[in-house]
């Protein structure tokens, strides 16, 4: 049976997809939103570590699968691999209603100021693609204040004295402490820093008809057993359900974007969870399935407008992959710090994002999330074995010893950090994959190497007996904060949406997830890309007439 036509498609049902979904269907649009995994549920996989942690990718164990999906990661010396979902070089995010925020670490920040103005900050940088927003901070204020009401947050307004004008304080008060916070807190205080409790997309009481979070050790990348951590899968997808006008598809894989003969979309080609071929049309064609996987889309969207891919033109399609350099330090006390108060993060220190002498932005250093003992074992001294009985004394001894402060730098944009699409690998359905390729701009590790040996000081002041930096910055980037490859901006020549998501040449083609974000702050983003989903679904409510926009 052929699909009912409807006035909108969103294609990944995420922390952008989701909100969009719920503001256009509210509205009283009819809306198919597609989703390439399924429900999700903490009794899918429970706690299990070895199937959610034994690789440094954070939600795997919510898909996609091995069997179907890969991807291409091209080398320093040019050669090729292919590379799995299980693999870190795959850059994953989960599959499933929610997608990350069924499994994130669920900190919640609002970019900064000079998180807009990069390029206005600090000049231009030799060798990158860095620039300012078409938008600003306050543009995105209410956003901002929309997505911590409606989706839930527990903060303390004010403690981050370097944060930008609010309207509203949180909706829940902060979580308190463990102590490994109090003992850093303590510490950085001496040193003249600003601690503060970390945002958190979280609820520290019951809100939104569901329970307070307990604090177990095994929150991140896994999802919570009494739904007290904040996605879009329990809170808009929801409301978009309930309102009569949404249709969720789950365990669809979308192929192309169609494109008429005017360059308008006219809806998308997907396949089933039969795996069988299907066309849905629709007025409009939201795009938020991250930064790779949105790239990929519109690259194998081609038409005869469009021959390199929807809204590829200019060539900008896929470029100025970002993520962010996590950098750091870990240390040893003499006397245990763990104190098995999940999800461990519970402190940050943001005196380093912006205006370090000769660094060009920053980021933020916190208390880490709780190592489960696997993951625990890759957290080794430099020289220390890995194996046999010194390693297995350490695993003992120290594992309510070690204390970390860590924390993403903003990495800045370079347009050879790419993703393309393979001319001869393909997926499951034959649709051609992602290709990963290029490097983090090489100016990243320097900054990484402030943030480490802030870190490292603030350890040892702590009491840290032995401590050693993890310096980030190297390599190609993406990840869980994957974002840039469909950045916005005023010039369709150097962009490839307008400031409301809104592909340059294809009205009726939004982008609404991290893709959009010109740099990526020194912060997790997902508040950020919650933000633009209320941002882009509030533009498209707002100037559809029901035939096209205003």
């Amino acid at each position: 049976m052929k699909n009912k036509h409807v006035n909108a498609i969103v294609v990944g049902a995420g922390a952008g997809g989701g909100i969009v979904a719920k503001e256009l269907a509210v509205a009283g649009l009819s809306v198919v939103l597609f989703e390439r995994g399924g429900w999700a549920t903490y009794d899918d996989h429970n706690d299990d570590e070895l199937i959610s942690q034994r690789t440094t990718v954070l939600g795997n164990a919510f898909g996609p699968d091995d069997k179907r999906h890969r991807r291409v990661v091209v080398n320093s010396d040019g050669s090729t691999r292919i590379v799995l979902p299980s693999e870190g070089s795959y850059s994953n995010n989960a599959a499933c209603v929610g997608s990350g925020t069924v499994s994130y670490g669920a900190m919640a920040w609002r970019f900064m100021e000079k998180d807009f103005t990069m390029k206005s900050t600090y000049g231009h940088v030799e060798g990158s693609t860095l620039d300012d927003w078409p938008i600003n901070y306050f543009d995105l204020e209410p956003y901002y204040e929309k997505a911590e009401w409606e989706i839930g947050v527990s903060g303390e307004s004010g403690a981050n004295p370097f944060e930008s004008h609010r309207e509203k304080p949180y909706p829940m008060p902060p979580f308190a402490y463990n102590h490994s916070a109090n003992i850093l807190a303590d510490a950085a205080k001496r040193l003249g820093y600003s601690p503060f409790p970390i945002p958190m997309l979280r609820n520290s009481v019951r809100y939104g008809g569901r329970p307070a979070c307990y604090r177990m050790r095994s929150c991140v990348g896994f999802a919570c057993p009494v739904n007290a951590k904040c996605g879009t899968h329990n809170t808009v997808i929801p409301t978009a359900l309930d309102s009569g006008n949404c249709e969720l598809r789950t365990h669809c894989q979308v192929a192309e974007i169609m494109l008429d003969e005017k360059g308008r979309a006219t809806g998308v080609k997907y396949f089933d969870e039969k795996d069988k071929g299907q066309i849905q049309t629709a007025d409009i064609v939201v795009v938020s399935a991250a930064a790779v996987e949105t790239a990929r889309l519109l690259l194998n969207s081609k038409s005869k407008l469009f021959p390199n891919g929807a809204g590829n033109n200019n060539d900008w399609v896929g470029r100025n992959l970002q993520g962010h350099a996590y950098t750091g330090a870990h240390g040893l006390m003499n006397d245990d710090v763990y104190d098995d108060v999940g999800p461990g993060a519970t402190l940050a220190i943001a005196d380093f994002n912006h205006d370090n002498p000769g660094i060009v932005g920053g980021g933020v250093l916190c208390n880490e999330f709780t190592a489960m003992p696997y993951l625990f074992s890759k957290m080794r001294p430099p020289g220390a074995k890995r194996w046999g009985p010194e390693h297995k004394e350490y695993q003992r001894s120290q594992f309510k010893k070690l204390i970390r402060l860590h924390g993403p730098f903003q990495e800045i944009p370079n347009f050879e950090a790419r993703v393309t699409v393979d001319s001869e690998v393909k997926d499951h359905w034959g649709i051609p994959v992602a290709r990963l390729s290029g490097s983090r701009h090489p100016y990243d590790p320097t900054g990484c190497q402030y943030m480490s040996e802030r870190a490292e000081e603030i350890l040892k002041e702590a009491g840290a007996y032995h401590t050693w930096q993890r310096v980030g910055g190297r390599g190609l980037s993406g990840g869980q904060h994957q974002a840039g490859t469909t950045r916005m901006g005023n010039d369709p020549k150097i962009s490839v949406t307008n400031k409301f998501g809104q592909v340059h040449e294809i009205d009726n083609l939004f982008i609404a997830d991290g893709s959009l974000c010109v740099t990526n702050g020194g912060f997790n983003p997902a508040l950020t890309i919650m933000a633009l989903g209320y941002w882009v679904g509030d533009y498209i409510v707002k100037n559809w007439n029901g035939s096209k926009f205003k």
